[in-house]
């Protein structure tokens, strides 16, 4: 029999805003410590340079996270010119160097060619798994890997201001996977210039933004109280996208033991219509989700079930 985990059972999401310097699997040690929650898990990667909003899911909220990352994203950063970096951000070792400053109305010229989706090489040091090592692992013993282009998608890009010849500021909404450092490191080769990402701040993943964030000290100064317990989110919060269905009590204990329901009882009783074969969605009973589940073949079958 495996060993029970160990900390107390505190369920929802919490939304930080990460200091710079601080790995993202960092932020979570440092929540598991000072809540003494038994499970902590972050909903996408924040590089060490960068600040800004990383949802960390407590205890039953860590089944939902998958749902976190594949949403959209919000980024404020800046592009320093003239510069590259082995990293694509202001920690790595300078690599070349340009004299080219590019003028605001070329940098606006080339927004376009990095809006929708795009093919795009992931930074040396970036999380990327490379024959079952992280790049960045691959990158410090000095065996860079060769990294194969991907496509992601870049759904909004805007140049903010221009506050010297060295520095342009932008903000950008874009899907799961996309790297500011790339995308800086790309305009910049774009421009015929070098370019690297000077600061990053993600504003938003999904429904979680930036008002809803609380720093790392305001969450060691309230530790495990009520008052952290007053800013938890919900765990259906990273469920928002998807459709919920009410159950019965008879029908939640179904799915809560494996057990798929049949879909036509639950869905005459929902104003959804519609509900397509193969959707996903979150099965709700007396206000509270049981399970996220799945349309197939007339039932409603579960793929996770949530203990709350």
């Amino acid at each position: 029999m495996g060993s029970r985990r160990r900390g107390a059972p505190i369920h929802g999401w919490l939304v930080v805003d990460k200091p710079p310097g601080m790995t993202s699997a960092g932020a979570v040690a440092k929540v598991r410590r000072l809540t003494g929650a038994a499970k902590v898990g972050h909903a996408g990667t924040l590089d060490p340079l960068a600040t800004g909003v990383l949802p960390l899911a407590l205890g039953e909220a860590t089944k939902t996270v998958a749902y976190v990352m594949d949403d959209s994203k919000d980024y404020r950063f800046t592009v320093r010119w003239g510069e590259a970096r082995a990293s694509d951000d202001g920690e790595g070792a300078v690599t070349a160097v340009s004299p080219v400053r590019p003028s605001e109305a070329e940098i606006k010229a080339v927004l376009d060619r990095f809006t929708g989706t795009i093919d795009q090489i992931p930074p040396v040091y970036s999380a990327v798994k490379v024959g079952g090592r992280r790049a960045y692992a691959l990158a410090r013993a000095d065996a860079a890997p060769e990294l194969q282009p991907r496509s992601v998608r870049i759904d909004r890009l805007v140049l903010v201001d221009v506050p010297d010849d060295d520095h342009a500021r932008f903000e950008a909404v874009t899907g799961k996977g996309a790297y500011m450092r790339s995308l800086a490191r790309d305009m910049a080769v774009a421009l015929g210039t070098v370019g690297y990402v000077a600061d990053l701040r993600r504003t938003r993943v999904g429904p979680f933004t930036e008002d809803l964030a609380i720093s790392l000290d305001n969450v060691e100064a309230v530790g495990h109280s009520a008052a952290l317990l007053d800013r938890l989110l919900p765990v259906e919060t990273a469920l928002d996208d998807i459709p919920a269905l009410a159950l019965t009590e008879a029908e939640a204990r179904s799915l809560r033991h494996g057990r798929p329901v049949p879909v036509l009882p639950v869905a005459s009783r929902s104003p959804l219509k519609n509900v397509a074969q193969d959707a996903v969605v979150c099965a709700m009973a007396g206000g509270k989700p049981v399970a996220l589940a799945r349309i197939k073949g007339g039932e409603i079958r579960p793929l996770r079930v949530l203990n709350l």
